[in-house]
C-alpha cells in the first residue's frame, strides 16, 4: 500500500520543530506499526487508512502524558496533515519516505 514502510516526520509543535520516525504496514483499512522521537518508542493505535488518507494515534510521555492524534494524506514519497494535541489544538506535520 501507499503508506507501507518507514518515514522521517517533522512535527511543528507549541515547543518548536520535533523530529519523529514512523514505521508503518497497512492491512486492509488498518495500519499498524511504531512512532519514535527523542530516544522513546511507542506503538501507534486506532489506524486507519482510506486510499491516500491516514490517521493514528500514538501516546506519549515526554515531555508531558498526552495522545497525539494524526491525520494526513500520503503522496507518493511524502506525508503531511495534522497532529492534533489535546488541548493544546492541532499542527502540521510533514514527512518523507525514509
Amino acid at each position: 500500500m501507499a503508506v507501507d514502510g518507514n518515514w522521517n516526520l517533522t512535527l511543528n509543535t507549541p515547543m518548536g520543530e520535533r523530529s519523529a520516525t514512523l514505521s508503518v504496514k497497512s492491512s486492509g483499512a488498518t495500519l499498524t506499526g511504531s512512532q519514535a522521537a527523542e530516544g522513546d518508542s511507542a506503538e501507534i493505535f486506532d489506524g486507519t487508512v482510506d486510499g491516500d488518507d491516514v490517521a493514528w494515534k500514538v501516546s506519549i510521555t515526554s515531555p508531558m502524558p498526552l495522545t497525539l492524534d494524526f491525520k494526513g494524506k500520503v503522496s507518493g514519497d511524502t506525508i503531511s496533515g495534522e497532529m492534533g494535541i489535546g488541548f493544546m489544538g492541532s499542527f502540521a506535520f510533514t514527512g518523507a519516505r525514509a
